[in-house]
């Protein structure tokens, strides 16, 4: 098992769900950014999301896209992302996902990236307009280094292609509460507990869900029915508020703590 399936299989002796906060890798710097890691798990976060910049990031809302422009304009690449795993690594165990479009991982090389990745030290990767029918070699070379395949699963899924992912999915299946991109919501879409029953007919992995997730009432209420809460652009939208303040990592932290505490005491 890899640092996901440890972290997912401990929190089921608990009774417990993930809380999976998302954050923009090297927004405002890769420096920041460390710095809110360790916040973050200090907080009680379970599995870190790092977005990659990406210059034409389709399945993200405004904050997202912004945030990654900003990355991208101090030059964060998914070289450097990766690098900062490796770093990261001297201090921190938490599982991390990189959370990234095709075109850096094609840029980068397909066993290249796979072969680096777990060398830093990191633990799944969802690609996100990669789907599991265009994947072959890009999930061999993830699966040969025992680094998770994440797939995401929609509203708009049908059991076929839910079997589909549950099948190839590894560390867990990914699914989106709603359809469109990224972003904050009023509230959790009726559909999602009944669509997260569905996905847990056709495999044991845990089930997260994210998009639209972004206050401690609406993680609290996905945690009663999922293995995993994601939230992102709500912190992401925060710490584009806060920037390169000294207090932007315990700010989000403190952020992260209601909404890790709202998901626990759900259990």
């Amino acid at each position: 098992m890899n640092r996901i399936e440890e972290r997912f299989k401990a929190l089921a002796e608990k009774g417990t769900p993930a809380f999976i906060p998302y954050i923009t890798a090297g927004d405002p710097t890769l420096d920041v950014t460390e710095r809110i890691v360790l916040e973050l798990e200090k907080a009680g976060a379970d599995i870190i999301e790092f977005g990659v910049p990406f210059s034409d990031p389709v399945a993200d809302g405004v904050v997202n896209q912004e945030a990654a422009q900003r990355a991208l304009k101090h030059g964060v690449s998914l070289r450097d992302i990766i690098k900062r795993v490796k770093k990261l690594r001297e201090s921190s165990e938490i599982p991390i996902v990189l959370f990234t479009y095709f075109n850096p991982v094609l840029a980068y090389g397909v066993e290249a990236f796979a072969e680096d990745a777990k060398d830093a030290g990191v633990d799944g990767v969802l690609c996100v307009d990669l789907p599991p029918e265009e994947a072959a070699e890009y999930k061999r070379h993830l699966d040969a280094r025992g680094i998770a395949a994440i797939f995401l699963l929609a509203p708009t899924s049908t059991p076929d292609r839910i079997e589909m992912i549950a099948r190839n999915a590894t560390g867990f299946v990914y699914y989106v509460s709603r359809t469109g991109v990224t972003g904050e919501r009023d509230s959790i879409e009726a559909t999602v507990k009944g669509m997260v029953a569905e996905i847990k007919k056709h495999t044991d992995k845990p089930v997260a869900v994210g998009f639209g997730i972004s206050t401690p009432a609406q993680a609290a209420e996905v945690a009663g029915f999922a293995e995993g809460v994601v939230v992102g652009s709500a912190i992401v939208r925060l710490i584009g508020e806060l920037g390169e303040s000294p207090e932007t990592a315990p700010k989000v932290g403190a952020f992260v703590k209601s909404l890790v505490t709202a998901v626990k005491e759900t259990a």
